[in-house]
């Protein structure tokens, strides 16, 4: 049996040491009265997995997101990595651990007008402070993996939006992260380019093993992950009847 069979969803739950785990997480948002969005989550993501997040607005998914990816933090409770929590880090650690084991992928593309589509995904390699060599080859391998090999010189506003967001994609996984987090990625997109996104994204999950959570409102989209999850009552349940019309 080889390394992709073995990594296989039915067989993830059984590995001793998720990937990403959170123990007990609450987060609330005060205003005039405190709301709560999440109330002690527990949660665990295999190496390997892909999962969708669903559901209807306003449940606190892109929140749930958020703190996996220590770009939030909880009121309560632990995230951690490999078993060990992450959150207790000084914020520069903390810093350079986003870096290195998360990718974000966003609705908007956020990329630097003015840049070519190797500038722009070379970024995250410079704040590494990898070779000048080093990042302009990782940058064109990731580039021409997600199909955008011959655009490496364009600016991005001379790019069209499924080619901004497939910049953004390589972007996110030039360091080969643990974990890509997506947070609607194809929201922006007309139906062609959400489609070939969507491809492009589960097919880097198989080839690459990558590790996948994406937020998305899309039934093509979560009908492509490995589960599906929603928050329910300020949990992440799993998502195995019908939510939004999203069917398992």
């Amino acid at each position: 049996m080889d390394g992709k069979e073995q990594n296989r969803p039915g067989e993830l739950r059984d590995l001793k040491t998720p990937l990403f785990s959170l123990r007990g997480v609450s987060k609330r948002f005060c205003s005039v009265t405190a709301v709560d969005i999440l109330k002690k989550v527990d949660f665990d993501i295999y190496e390997g997995e892909s999962v969708a997040v669903v559901g209807a607005s306003g449940t606190g998914k892109s929140t749930f997101l958020n703190i996996l990816g220590t770009l939030d933090f909880p009121d309560e409770g632990e995230l951690l990595f490999r078993g060990s929590n992450i959150l207790g880090m000084e914020a520069d650690r903390l810093s350079s651990f986003r870096n290195k084991n998360i990718g974000f992928v966003f609705q908007f593309h956020h990329l630097l007008r003015g840049f070519t589509a190797m500038e722009n995904v070379s970024l995250p390699c410079r704040i590494r402070k990898m070779s000048r060599k080093n990042s302009i080859a990782a940058s064109q391998s990731i580039l021409e993996k997600v199909g955008m090999g011959h655009r490496l010189h364009h600016r991005a506003e001379d790019l069209s939006g499924g080619e901004q967001q497939r910049v953004a994609l390589a972007r996110a996984l030039v360091l080969k992260p643990d974990i890509l987090l997506a947070d609607e990625p194809t929201g922006n997109l007309d139906i062609k380019n959400s489609l070939q996104v969507h491809s492009l994204l589960a097919g880097l999950n198989r080839e690459l093993g990558m590790t996948l959570m994406v937020v998305t409102h899309n039934i093509e989209l979560a009908g492509m992950m490995d589960r599906k999850v929603t928050i329910k009552e300020y949990r992440v349940v799993d998502a195995s009847i019908d939510v939004m019309g999203i069917k398992p």
